[in-house]
């Protein structure tokens, strides 16, 4: 495997950034947003309103993904232009810029699938298993059954990890986290308040709309992003390490990713998240630009990246699969400790 530094080299000419093209992607996807709140609002029939308010919620996913690149300063090359559209792409989502920069930047892409370090869908060893209490065992079969990466999300990484976090869960404590919660929370109240006013001002039952307004949006993007964490890091052939220098040498930036392939224009719609593997070797790629830098990667390193066609049928393998991690033996087991990897 070539060094990183190389490798990065090949991907500089796909590094430069722009400004008007992610203003006027910011701009869209916040009036698409927009449309499908008042679509929720203003149609009639529950299925038509929760049909935009499933629709809010992609949408939300999408505005992330904006997001996501403006946190890495990968955006446009202004800082603080991206630190502000940022935060603006964020507030669907409820996301605390500073926070998300934190546990993002720093520790999932500093320690990708170093275990104590990455905590993001991180596998348990069977000794780790075995000492939870019988609630925390639910709660781990339940997040990788392959039907709760919603709840995974929610649970352990928004709740706990961002969402005004206890001092255990982030014991360092910085004025810029208490304000950027401070924001999102305030948009949450408005968000509420606004879609209860609607329900009032068109003579709706204000649950109706808060369910298919708030609720249905929230829950379709938790589960969204949950999925997406997941198919990006989990996977038999995905290997998770407990020691650091055996870690370095595995070349993480390249051997802890997934390319997961859709078809029908999705990974478009989505902005290119999913050309993953890229976006781990060089964070300063832009959105834009990911599509051309997965494929060069892909041509400069046959056989190294791995490439997954997503389907549902492979989805609910590897979580039948993936379910402890042996580190020692660099292998997936099942909770009976069978190998499966």
């Amino acid at each position: 495997m070539p060094h990183r530094k190389q490798i990065r080299q090949w991907l500089l000419p796909l590094s430069t950034r722009v400004v008007a093209w992610p203003l006027f992607l910011l701009a869209a996807d916040w009036l698409l947003l927009l449309a499908a709140f008042g679509g929720a609002v203003l149609l009639p029939g529950w299925w038509a309103k929760l049909a935009c308010g499933l629709t809010a919620g992609f949408v939300t996913g999408r505005l992330f993904v904006i997001g996501h690149d403006a946190c890495h300063q990968s955006l446009t090359p202004h800082r603080r232009l991206n630190q502000w559209l940022g935060r603006i792409a964020f507030l669907p989502s409820l996301t605390p810029y500073s926070l998300w920069e934190v546990g993002h930047n720093v520790v999932h892409h500093g320690y990708t699938n170093l275990k104590g370090f990455d905590f993001v869908w991180a596998p348990l060893t069977a000794a780790e298993y075995a000492a939870l209490g019988p609630r925390a065992k639910m709660m781990e079969r339940i997040y990788r059954s392959g039907w709760a990466p919603g709840l995974y999300y929610m649970l352990e990484i928004w709740w706990h990890k961002m969402f005004f976090p206890s001092r255990r869960e982030m014991p360092t404590r910085r004025r810029i986290f208490l304000l950027d919660n401070l924001l999102v929370a305030a948009f949450a109240l408005l968000w509420v308040g606004g879609m209860a006013a609607a329900a009032v001002a068109t003579g709706q039952p204000v649950a109706l709309l808060l369910a298919v307004g708030v609720l249905a949006p929230f829950l379709f993007w938790s589960a969204m992003i949950g999925f997406v964490i997941y198919v990006h890091h989990t996977h038999p052939s995905v290997q998770w390490h407990e020691e650091r220098a055996a870690w370095s040498r595995a070349q993480p930036f390249v051997s802890t990713t997934v390319h997961i392939t859709f078809g029908h224009g999705i990974g478009s719609a989505l902005h290119h998240i999913l050309e993953h593997t890229a976006h781990h070797v060089d964070m300063t790629v832009p959105l834009y630009r990911l599509k051309r830098a997965q494929a060069k990667l892909e041509e400069m390193l046959p056989g190294r990246i791995i490439v997954q066609p997503f389907s549902w049928r492979w989805y609910f393998d590897t979580a039948r699969r993936c379910k402890l991690y042996d580190v020692q033996g660099a292998r997936w087991t099942d909770y009976a400790g069978r190998v499966t990897s």
